[in-house]
């Protein structure tokens, strides 16, 4: 199973969107997106996994540790 970490900035949700949702649709791949400085994620389809780096979801730590668990890592 292929897994894709993507990380979106503010002004990156609009041209990840196509192909974060393109991953989604292959066979047997988890999706998962953290939003980054407070960002709004793009419409995604409901399979894909979306965190947050807040006090309140994930915090730097998690998110190394996500980066090192995801076969493809996607920053925007």
């Amino acid at each position: 199973m292929a897994t894709f970490l993507h990380l979106l900035k503010t002004d990156s949700a609009s041209p990840a969107a196509s192909v974060i949702a393109c991953n989604a649709r292959e066979p047997d791949a988890a999706v998962t997106v953290v939003v980054l400085d407070g960002a709004a994620p793009p419409a995604l389809p409901p399979s894909v996994r979306v965190r947050r780096l807040a006090a309140d979801d994930l915090d730097y730590s998690g998110l190394l540790d996500l980066i090192f668990a995801n076969d493809h890592v996607i920053t925007w």
